[in-house]
Order: structure tokens, then C-alpha cells, then sequence
């Protein structure tokens, strides 16, 4: 009977909408920590669907102070037992240094000495110096992936017995060597 499916659908739905307060986990008990880049198509890559994962995305796939705040609450509080991190080719995150960006926004005049890192923490602030080093640019895609792998198994806040693993996507690139009206030379 139709009212019986129709049942059936409002119960899935509502048991989705509740699953915290009904102590289920997300379904493959996993977090992922990768940068935000779109091209990087987290669920197509690790082969997931909806619910499957906590998904935690900044800019360059890093460590922060709020990507070990989510990882610790999904770890600690929500049952989830693996930590996958994925870095990729081609990352803004790579182009340019700390230091050429702060003083790109110092040129805006911005002072990053004095900026509020988190705005619903004034108190939270960076030591004079240091705003280069907080924006997080890298130059080795493998290397940074390793290291934010070791930062998560070192945090004190993260149980030693969730599994931790480093990926790196490859971004395929096309580029346009040449244009000569409507044809293209790419390589």
C-alpha cells in the first residue's frame, strides 16, 4: 500500500534528521580533511555518498585549530573511527608565500599584527610576526600531506586508536599552449 511506503519514507527521514540525538554515527564512521578547492570531488574520490562522512574543508586541506576542534568532536563525541586527509596538485595554497600575501593585505591596509583571527574569540590573538606563518602556504604537496597526517596522530585530542591515512588527488590540467582563432594546441 502507497501510505505504507509514504510511513516508511517519513521514518527514514525523520531517523536522518535525529541521528545525533539517536546516537548514530555517520555511516562509515570517517572524517575527511581536504581544501576546499572544487575540482577536488571529495565523495567521487573516496568513492562515499551522503552521510557517509564528516567532511572538513579549508583552504589547503591543513591542520588548524579548527580542524582539530571538528576532528576531535567526531572522534571523541560521534563514533567515528578513521581520519583520511586529502591534498592535491596544483593547490592555491602553494603559489605564493605568507609573506607576499600579509604584505598584499598590508598594502589594503590591513594590519596583520592586530587582526582578529577569530572574531568570536577576540581574545584569541596572534603574537606580533607570526600572521605569515598562520596563513599556512606550503610548496610540497607530499610533504605537507605527511605532515598534517602526523599532526592529527600527535594531537592530544584525537584517540590514539583512530586510523589516519594521507592522500594526494591528482588535478589533471589542460593548458593552452597556443590559440590561433578556433583551434587550441593542449597538452
Amino acid at each position: 500500500m502507497l501510505h505504507q511506503q509514504i510511513d516508511q519514507k517519513i521514518s527514514e527521514e525523520e531517523a536522518w534528521a535525529l541521528r545525533r540525538q539517536l546516537g548514530i554515527p555517520n555511516n562509515k564512521r570517517l572524517w575527511v580533511l581536504a581544501c576546499m578547492d572544487e575540482r577536488l570531488p571529495i565523495e567521487k574520490v573516496l568513492g562515499i555518498g551522503e552521510g557517509d562522512a564528516h567532511i572538513f574543508r579549508n583552504a589547503g586541506g591543513l591542520v588548524t585549530d579548527d580542524a582539530i576542534r571538528s576532528a576531535m568532536l567526531t572522534t571523541q563525541f560521534f563514533g567515528t573511527q578513521e581520519i583520511i586527509v586529502i591534498n592535491h596538485t596544483e593547490c592555491g595554497m602553494m603559489t605564493a608565500s605568507g609573506d607576499f600575501l600579509s604584505e598584499v593585505l598590508r598594502n589594503q591596509g590591513i594590519d596583520v599584527d592586530q587582526v582578529n583571527v577569530d572574531p568570536a574569540l577576540p581574545e584569541f590573538k596572534l603574537p606580533k610576526g607570526v600572521f605569515s606563518k598562520w596563513i599556512k602556504t606550503f610548496t610540497d604537496v607530499d610533504e605537507i600531506c605527511t605532515q598534517q597526517v602526523e599532526l592529527l596522530r600527535n594531537s592530544a585530542l584525537i584517540p590514539q586508536d583512530v586510523v589516519i591515512h594521507g592522500y594526494i588527488w591528482e588535478v589533471a590540467a589542460i593548458r593552452c599552449l597556443v590559440n590561433h582563432g578556433n583551434q587550441s594546441v593542449h597538452n
